[in-house]
């Protein structure tokens, strides 16, 4: 099975794991677990979307969390281009963590 065969389940499963590696430079929690990505979604074209938002949107991450996605979810196989969509809406609150984050960061 090529790359581009693969079903779309894996596709979406295989980006999460790749964007598990992107961590917020001010807490040490990657974006999955901190909640900061809304969906994933595997295309037919084959391409990757991704809705995202940062946690705060003056922090250093807003400017550099869209490119660092985009080229994480492209490396990804069977996924030719990679589509980022920032959203603001809902924002980003603490409950969106994981439990694994909230207990990483003392919050439980």
């Amino acid at each position: 099975m090529s790359d581009e065969d693969r079903p779309k389940h894996e596709i979406e499963k295989d980006v999460v794991e790749a964007l598990k590696s992107i961590y917020d430079p001010e807490i040490p929690v990657d974006i999955v677990e901190l909640g900061l990505i809304y969906t994933v979604g595997a295309r037919a074209d084959p391409s990757a979307a991704v809705r995202l938002t940062p946690a705060a949107p003056i922090g250093p991450v807003a400017g550099s969390l869209p490119p660092e996605v985009e080229a994480k979810v492209a490396q990804v196989a069977g996924v030719t281009a990679s589509i980022v969509d920032l959203v603001w809406d809902p924002p980003w609150n603490p409950g969106m963590m994981s439990e694994a984050a909230k207990l990483e960061l003392g919050m439980m």
